[in-house]
């Protein structure tokens, strides 16, 4: 049966950072240090010290997840213990800093941390989140599959318009031809859409093909006869077009949303580190 990183192990990661995190509050609250709780404490360097641990520790997961067929542990439990003791730093951490923050080194680190921290729990809510939203969405076809069916109603609109009168050929084969999908990393994560339509001569925005079903409708609703029934195939021809579109474009936009956190996550988690570095050469060097 399938298990859930997030409950590896029976929750041993989970129960493993909920200790850390119990243990230090109930230190922190019973500690009575001489000055005002800081990171230069006895407790402010443990804390700071199993943070650091944690931060480099963790930070190895990129490599293990490229060489999981060596070493200790499972790639499973490995995200596991990424994403329990990861959360966990929050609380070691603040405890560390023993709430005293200002413009340095010290508090750039930590703030650096929690953007390594919020993205990298995105990234939890992604991959538990988008695969399987993906698949009730295209329900369970791939996106090759879909792009064939978008060809072969390509191919069907033309059929039908190809005795239509001007304005309407014009309308569904300009739409065709300028319909953009993709594009842009931007616009792949934005969901953003770029098609045009040529109506009455101009060339107008056909975001979601609206333009050209709207003219399609309205050009429905003047016409009578044999025109009205091959007007009216054409519109429901184009409008499963749409919704096949509306489909494609919202797979991309997932897939990218599920890949974007790893742009942020990695790099800022190599600042983190660098910052780390400088801020315990500081505490050495300059206290």
């Amino acid at each position: 049966m399938h298990t859930s990183f997030l409950a590896h192990a029976k929750g041993r990661y989970f129960w493993l950072a909920a200790l850390l995190m119990v243990g230090s509050i109930v230190i922190y609250a019973m500690d009575n240090p001489t000055e005002a709780p800081n990171g230069g404490t006895w407790l402010g360097y443990a804390l700071g010290t199993i943070g650091a641990l944690l931060i480099v520790w963790l930070a190895y997961l990129g490599r293990r997840k490229r060489n999981f067929t060596h070493g200790w542990g499972t790639v499973k439990g490995w995200v596991s213990a990424h994403v329990y003791l990861g959360s966990s730093l929050l609380v070691v951490a603040t405890l560390h800093t023993g709430f005293q923050f200002d413009w340095n080194v010290h508090t750039f680190t930590f703030v650096l941390m929690c953007l390594v921290i919020f993205s990298g729990l995105f990234g939890v809510f992604a991959y538990r989140t988008y695969p399987s939203a993906r698949n009730d969405l295209k329900k369970n076809q791939t996106l090759d599959d879909i792009f064939l069916k978008v060809e072969k109603i390509d191919s069907e609109l033309a059929r039908l318009t190809a005795d239509s009168s001007s304005d309407t050929k014009m309308v569904v084969s300009s739409a065709i031809e300028r319909t953009v999908i993709g594009g842009g990393y931007r616009d792949q994560l934005f969901g953003r859409d770029h098609s045009s339509v040529v109506v009455d001569g101009n060339v107008v925005s056909n975001k979601g093909q609206q333009q050209a079903l709207e003219f399609l409708v309205e050009k429905l609703s003047r016409t009578e006869g044999k025109e009205n029934q091959s007007v009216g195939e054409v519109v429901r021809t184009f409008n499963t077009r749409k919704q096949l579109l509306d489909i494609i474009r919202e797979d991309i936009r997932m897939q990218s949303t599920a890949q974007v956190w790893l742009l942020f996550h990695i790099p800022v988690t190599f600042a983190l580190i660098a910052a780390l570095i400088a801020h315990i050469f500081s505490v050495f060097v300059y206290r």
